[in-house]
């Protein structure tokens, strides 16, 4: 099934929820890698998990990028090896430079802890293929600089390579912008890099995983991550 990374931050507060869903739910070989590690290891996966990495002082993820490890995962990305950066993660991705964009505060400047749905734009991706185009999930959100923006010349490009993979959307996946819960541009929650194999999500996927959290919708972006892992 091969082996998942789980980075872990001064100030991750979802790493053992990534283990967790990772580990005990899908029953993958789930390990934690201290930020100060020079390597993955032998990893065939990471997740890099939500949190308040070094108290997101100066911005979201902005030190985080700076940790050792982090050397290793770009190494690890280019090679093509599959990254999930969650929340937190997908803020340092993109600090990393792995992803195109930013990370502003949330409109209305709120801290937004609720579920939300998504709709799924693309399956042609390690995190995606097991999910029918078009799905809506119930995955919860909870940050409060969550507001993806980019240049108009980076969305168009994002749109046109097809790298936007969900989008928030209501209960009947319909993309509005009363579904949306943070202000981000298009409604994008998550995106990919050109070469399909970083993804950034700012919903908790590991937080979706058991029928007691009130959905197990995240279970289909970890299954689709493991079988791509079995087949690759």
């Amino acid at each position: 099934m091969g082996s998942v990374a789980v980075l872990v931050f001064p100030g991750s507060n979802c790493d053992h929820d990534a283990y967790h869903a990772l580990k005990h739910v899908m029953g993958a070989d789930a390990r934690f890698v201290w930020h100060k590690e020079a390597t993955l290891g032998d990893a065939d996966a990471v997740i890099v998990p939500g949190g308040f990495s070094y108290g997101d002082y100066l911005r979201s993820g902005a030190i985080a990028r700076f940790s050792p490890v982090m050397q290793d995962v770009v190494r690890f990305a280019s090679a093509g090896g599959p990254v999930i950066g969650i929340c937190n993660g997908f803020q340092i991705l993109l600090e990393a430079g792995l992803l195109p964009g930013a990370m502003l505060a949330n409109d209305r400047l709120k801290f937004r802890c609720k579920q939300v749905h998504l709709r799924t734009e693309r399956t042609d991706t390690p995190f995606t293929s097991g999910i029918e185009e078009g799905r809506v999930l119930s995955i919860p959100i909870a940050h409060g600089e969550g507001n993806y923006t980019a240049p108009e010349e980076v969305l168009r490009e994002i749109e046109e390579n097809g790298q936007v993979v969900f989008r928030y959307c209501d209960a009947l996946g319909n993309v509005k912008p009363e579904a949306n819960p943070n202000g981000s541009l298009r409604n994008i929650a998550g995106i990919v890099n050109k070469e399909r194999n970083v993804l950034g999500m700012m919903p908790h996927p590991e937080r979706a995983c058991e029928a007691s959290l009130g959905s197990e919708d995240g279970r289909l972006i970890f299954s689709s991550l493991l079988n791509h892992l079995e087949v690759a």
